[in-house]
């Protein structure tokens, strides 16, 4: 994708969605850590279904310490894996209070030694709780990226690099949920909708027309 393509991309992007928000449900930074912590293979609709009960009971470190490991996975049973991710946000919970005043720490290289915490989600809580202009590249990020011809890349960690080169620094704030919202609602894996698609233009799909075009009409045979 040439360079003024990918400004018409996200400019497009932006002028229908100026200000887009996480799907996750958290009132602080600890609890957006918590929440993108218990959402690894699962949905943002089945974590918010988890968290609204537990944040008003133990939405603080101090609370979940408290509340324990085992009462924790009772709150979060009905999350893929949640007897491990239950384990993490207990532990990181604790490592906040002993290391860090109870407070979610602002760097990387803090976040990523919390347990259940990696690349994908200290960039998620850099960019949402604190403005950092990250990229946070889940499989949705990954797919448009590619597809597209966005910031192709083998991996997830060659497409954030790609796309900190070549988003202009206008969009580079917004951009990681632009692309997360268009490829879970639009660019979808098995069937894109290309032909209700506001990014089509700028595109650089090879497929895209096949999609975006209506199916062809079968002729009815006459009667002999």
């Amino acid at each position: 994708m040439k360079p003024e393509a990918r400004t018409e991309f996200f400019r497009i992007l932006r002028d229908a969605d100026p200000e887009p928000k996480s799907e996750l449900e958290y009132g602080t930074p600890y609890q957006l850590l918590v929440a993108v912590v218990l959402s690894a293979q699962a949905t943002d609709k089945g974590v918010n279904l988890a968290t609204r009960r537990l944040f008003p009971v133990a939405g603080t470190p101090e609370a979940i310490v408290a509340l324990g490991e085992e009462a924790l996975k009772e709150y979060v049973k009905t999350i893929g894996l949640f007897r491990t991710k239950a384990k993490n946000v207990f532990a990181l919970s604790r490592i906040l209070l002993e290391e860090h005043g109870g407070e979610v720490p602002r760097t990387r290289e803090a976040l990523e030694k919390l347990p259940g915490v990696g690349r994908k989600t200290a960039n998620v809580v850099l960019n949402v709780a604190f403005g950092e202009p990250t990229m946070a590249v889940d499989t949705h990020i990954f797919r448009v990226s590619n597809r597209t011809g966005l910031a192709p890349g083998k991996d997830p960690l060659a497409v954030e690099r790609k796309l900190l080169k070549v988003v202009p620094e206008e969009f580079r704030l917004h951009a990681h949920h632009w692309l997360i919202l268009h490829g879970r609602y639009t660019c979808l894996a098995r069937k894109p909708k290309c032909g209700e698609c506001r990014v089509y233009a700028p595109c650089g799909w090879k497929d895209k027309a096949k999609l975006a075009a209506p199916p062809a009409r079968k002729r009815s045979r006459l009667p002999k």
